[in-house]
């Protein structure tokens, strides 16, 4: 029998949770502002809606177990991984080694930091002190019973004080000044648990953040690579995906959004149309449909910012337009899942100049996208875009 004593004696000296130890919110916060913990681009980009955001703040306030550790990794001699701000996500240029780069816990670090720094986004966001617990403010603006978090956790508590003192009577503040201080205090001395690890190459971090991140499943490839168009200067997530997502929430049709991994494969597919419209002169291959399967997030990494900026602006006009036709010809019962929409899309941008809204509508309550392969897809979506259906 042969045993790989060697590998394993390595695995068993040594112990990677020597180095866990604790951080509070502010000096994890502090450490955020002055460029000390960074985020890797392999990160996908922020996605906590403030409903998340305000059940963490009630959890560090009233839960009675410790939030989920977070996960860092110390840059040493292995600085491969571009590093990013947190917030705008710029890229941090220059020597990165001794920086703790967040493999777990972007979204927790960046809801404490938004609040710590308060963060125009959170301005809705506050204390209710009558019910006792963190709330969106109605209309989005807080009213006499409320602290909109940014002022309750400001990194200067002066901000509060003052805050306090010039919005209520002498002998409201006198009541109301230590309660608050009191949570405040509570909050930016939160402690959670750090593990760090050492100078881990770039494979390293990925298959740690896979098993933490993800609960074990892989990194979206598709958000891999287009995490690297930051080195674009195009934020897609902010400049296309986000925009998409909201306008299909507006319409009403953001349960078509499932499982989780379409959040991006959907709105890059319907990147498709577009791009072979604007940059292949319109001639279309059947491996450019706008679904899933057919995603192209390596043709987008060879487009400069322009052109990115030029089909992403096409595909929102035409998404928009797809939208006020189901509506104009009341066909929102019959759009079951986003391939309506996407198709739709296409045939927008593809015949812009021939739309033929009744037949496409009598196209839309015949056609089912039900138990369908991906080359029969394909073949509908190119009977469509010709006005061939």
């Amino acid at each position: 029998m042969k045993i790989n004593d060697k590998k394993l004696q390595a695995a068993i000296n040594l112990n990677p949770t020597k180095r866990s130890q604790t951080m509070t919110i502010a000096d994890l916060s502090e450490r955020i502002e002055n460029g000390s913990l960074t985020v890797p681009l392999y990160q996908r980009g922020l996605s906590w809606n403030d409903a998340k955001a305000i059940a963490l703040f009630n959890y560090q306030l009233f839960g009675k177990a410790p939030v989920a550790p977070i996960s860092l990794n110390e840059i040493g001699t292995n600085d491969d991984v571009p590093q990013l701000s947190f917030i705008s996500r710029d890229e941090i240029t220059g020597n990165n080694q001794g920086k703790l780069s967040v493999v777990d816990g972007q979204q927790r670090l960046t809801t404490n930091y938004k609040a710590y720094s308060n963060d125009e986004s959170f301005s809705s966001i506050v204390f209710d002190f009558t019910q006792a617990k963190f709330k969106k403010a109605n209309n989005g603006k807080a009213n006499k019973s409320q602290i909109p978090v940014g002022i309750l956790f400001n990194k200067n508590q002066q901000v509060l004080t003052n805050y306090i003192y010039e919005h209520y009577s002498p002998n409201e503040a006198t009541s109301l000044f230590p309660l608050l201080v009191g949570i405040r205090t509570k909050i930016l001395t939160y402690s959670y648990t750090i593990h760090i690890a050492d100078n881990m190459a770039e494979n390293e971090q990925i298959e740690w953040f896979e098993v933490l991140n993800n609960a074990g499943s892989k990194v979206s490839l598709i958000e891999l690579a287009l995490s690297k168009l930051k080195m674009h200067d195009f934020d897609i997530y902010s400049g296309f995906i986000t925009p998409y997502k909201d306008m299909v929430k507006d319409y009403g049709f953001d349960e078509l959004f499932s499982p989780f991994s379409s959040n991006v494969s959907y709105p890059i597919a319907s990147l498709n149309p577009a791009f072979e419209y604007l940059l292949r002169d319109g001639l279309h291959s059947k491996n450019y449909a706008p679904i899933p399967s057919d995603t192209k997030e390596n043709m987008l990494l060879k487009l400069t910012k322009e052109q990115l900026d030029e089909i992403s602006q096409l595909t929102l006009k035409a998404l928009k337009e797809a939208l006020d036709f189901i509506f104009e010809y009341q066909l929102q019962n019959n759009i079951k899942a986003m391939q309506y929409v996407m198709y739709l899309t296409g045939y927008f941008i593809f015949q812009k100049d021939n739309i033929q809204k009744d037949k496409l509508a009598q196209w839309v309550e015949k056609i089912s996208f039900d138990n369908l392969s991906n080359g029969k897809r394909r073949s509908v979506y190119n009977e469509l875009i010709n006005g061939k259906f």
